[in-house]
C-alpha cells in the first residue's frame, strides 16, 4: 500500500521552521451520506468536494454520543460524554482541551460559533481561547413559536383535550390558524432564521485571521446552518436547483415538520422539500468554507495551516420515523459524520478504518506537532493515518435516552443508551427498558429490524463484552475532581442567574 510520507521523511513538523496552525470547522447535523465526497449529490458540497481531493478523507467516522451536548466533550476534550458522570455537561473547569493545550503552547486561539447555546461559556468551551464569540444573546435552548396565547385559546383547547378526536380537530385547525396568521406577516429567511448564518461567522473569523500575523493560531468555527429550523438563503435553494421554494413556502414546511401532534406517513408528502432546506443549509455552510480557506490563502496562511472539517451529529428525515437529532436512538444517520484533513504537503487519502471522534483532539495536536495530555482518553492515530493503516477497532457511543433538555436537571439521570459498533455489526443497548437491538450492517443498512436473538451468537456477544468493558472501565477512571468542579460551576451559575432574575424580573 503506498504511504502518505516516504518512509525515508523525517517527521512532517521537523521539517518545518515554525508550528502549523490549526482550524478546526464543525457543522452541526451534518450528515455523512449528505456530502458529496461520500457519495451524495455534487451540487450539494462542491467545495468540500473538491478540498477532498487534497485531503485525508475518513470514510467511516463514528461520533462519541448525539446531539451537540453529548458530542462536543469528545471533540474538544477526547472525553467519552458521560465519563465525568451523567450531571455534568460540556467541558469541567480545568479540564484539558485542544484550545487549552495549544494556548499553553503558545498558540493564539480563537472561537466563532454560531449561537449554540450547548457551546456557551456556561459549559467551560471558552476555556483555552484568547477570543470566544458564541453570539448568544441568551443561552436558552430553542423554543418554537406560540403565535396565540390568549386566555381564550387556553380555554378552548382544554375543553377541546377531553377526548382524542376533539384534541385532534382541535390540533388540525389550530395550525391553519397559525398558518393564517403568519401568512399577513412577510419575514425575510434572515428574520426567521434563530442563529448567524455561515457568512457571519467566517467574516468574524477572517477579521481575527487578519490580525493574526504569522503567529501560530488555532481557530473554532462552529456553524449552524442545517440545523432546524432550517432557512437557507434563497440564493443557496436556487443553487441546489431548489429555487421554487419561497421564504412564505420553507416557513410551511419548517411548520408542518414540527407537528407532533400527526404521523410520519402524513409528514412523508413534505419529506423531499425539507431535505432540499437541510441541503441548501449544507450547500451555504459548504460554500463559506471555501470563503475562510481563500481568506487563508490571501493571508499566506493556507500553506502553514492544518484543516479539518466535520460535524458533531447527524440528522433524522423519517427513516424510522424520526426528525431532527432526539437521543432516543441511535441510528446510522445520527451517529456516522463526516470528517477530512487537508495537511501541508500530506498526500491525499480516503481511510476505509472506522474512526471515533474520541480520537480526534489528540490526532489533530500531533498532526500540528503538539504531545496530547494523558487526561485524553483517545489516542493519536497521526501515525496511522501517515502509513494508511488506520485501524478499524470497534467505537462507543453514548447519550441519556430521551433526553432533550439538559438544562432541565431531570433530564440528566435519565438512564443511559450506548451503541457498540463495528465494520459490520451494530448492538444498541437500551437501560430503560432493559433491550438490546443487534444489525447487521452489510445487509440491513436500514435499521428498523434487528436481528434475530439466536443469530451471530459469537459477534454479539463480541460486542456486548466491549460493552461491559466499557462500562467497568467507566466506573474506575471518573475523574472526582473534574466532575466535583463541574458541578460547583453549575451551582455557582444557578445562584447567579436567579441573583439578576430577582433583579431584574421579567413581567408577562
Amino acid at each position: 500500500m503506498q504511504r502518505l510520507v516516504a518512509k525515508s521523511d523525517p517527521p512532517l513538523q521537523k521539517k518545518r521552521m515554525k508550528p502549523l496552525s490549526l482550524v478546526l470547522v464543525t457543522v452541526d447535523c451534518l450528515r455523512a451520506d449528505h456530502v458529496g465526497f461520500l457519495g451524495y449529490s455534487p451540487s450539494v458540497s462542491p467545495f468540500l468536494d473538491s478540498l477532498a481531493g487534497q485531503s485525508i478523507v475518513f470514510k467511516t467516522v463514528i461520533v462519541a454520543g448525539a446531539p451537540t451536548y453529548f458530542s462536543f466533550p469528545a471533540i474538544m476534550a477526547s472525553r467519552h460524554p458521560l465519563a465525568l458522570g451523567r450531571e455534568v455537561l460540556g467541558i469541567a473547569p480545568g479540564e484539558a482541551t485542544i484550545a487549552t493545550v495549544l494556548q499553553k503552547s503558545g498558540y493564539k486561539t480563537a472561537a466563532f460559533l454560531a449561537a449554540n447555546p450547548y457551546l456557551s461559556s456556561r459549559f467551560g468551551y471558552a476555556q483555552g481561547f484568547n477570543h470566544f464569540e458564541d453570539f448568544l444573546k441568551s443561552e436558552l435552548p430553542f423554543s418554537e413559536e406560540k403565535p396565540d396565547g390568549s386566555e381564550m385559546n387556553r380555554r378552548i383547547q382544554a375543553l377541546a383535550s377531553q377526548t382524542r378526536l376533539s384534541q385532534a380537530a382541535y390540533d388540525e385547525l389550530y395550525f391553519w390558524y397559525c398558518q393564517w396568521r403568519s401568512s399577513r406577516e412577510e419575514p425575510s429567511v434572515d428574520q426567521l432564521r434563530r442563529y448567524p448564518s455561515a457568512d457571519v461567522i467566517v467574516d468574524q473569523a477572517s477579521s481575527w485571521l487578519d490580525g493574526s500575523r504569522n503567529e501560530p493560531f488555532f481557530l473554532w468555527i462552529h456553524l449552524m446552518d442545517p440545523h432546524h429550523p432550517y432557512y437557507p438563503p434563497l440564493e443557496a435553494l436556487s443553487s441546489i436547483g431548489a429555487g421554487k421554494i419561497t421564504t412564505r413556502r420553507a416557513r410551511f414546511l419548517n411548520s408542518v415538520w414540527n407537528r407532533g401532534d400527526i404521523d410520519p406517513q402524513r409528514l412523508k408528502r413534505y419529506r423531499a422539500d425539507v431535505l432540499s432546506l437541510y441541503d441548501a443549509g449544507i450547500y451555504w455552510a459548504d460554500k463559506q468554507i471555501g470563503r475562510l480557506v481563500a481568506d487563508l490563502t490571501r493571508l499566506g496562511r493556507a500553506d502553514d495551516t492544518v484543516l479539518a472539517v466535520t460535524a458533531d451529529h447527524g440528522e433524522e428525515f423519517l427513516e424510522y420515523g424520526a426528525r431532527y437529532h432526539s437521543p432516543t436512538s441511535l441510528p446510522e444517520e445520527l451517529i456516522r459524520v463526516p470528517l477530512l484533513i487537508r495537511v501541508p504537503s500530506v498526500t491525499a487519502r480516503t481511510l476505509s478504518g472506522q474512526f471515533s471522534h474520541l480520537h480526534l483532539a489528540p490526532t489533530l495536536l500531533e498532526s500540528v506537532g503538539s504531545v496530547p495530555p494523558e487526561s485524553f482518553r483517545g489516542r493519536s492515530r497521526w501515525s496511522e493515518v501517515l502509513s494508511g493503516n488506520l485501524p478499524d477497532e470497534p467505537t462507543v457511543v453514548e447519550c441519556l435516552e430521551g433526553c432533550n433538555n439538559p438544562f432541565h436537571a431531570e433530564d440528566r439521570i435519565r438512564s443511559r443508551m450506548l451503541a457498540v459498533r463495528d465494520r459490520n455489526y451494530k448492538l444498541v443497548l437500551s437501560f430503560v427498558d432493559e433491550k438490546e437491538g443487534l444489525f447487521d450492517l452489510r445487509n440491513n443498512a436500514v435499521e428498523n429490524s434487528p436481528l434475530p436473538q439466536s443469530a451471530v451468537p459469537k459477534e454479539r456477544a463480541s460486542l456486548l463484552l466491549i460493552a461491559q468493558a466499557y462500562l467497568q472501565q467507566g466506573r474506575g477512571n471518573r475523574n472526582s475532581h473534574l466532575s466535583l468542579a463541574a458541578r460547583l460551576r453549575e451551582i455557582e451559575q444557578s445562584i447567579d442567574l436567579k441573583s439578576r432574575q430577582i433583579e431584574h424580573p421579567v413581567s408577562e
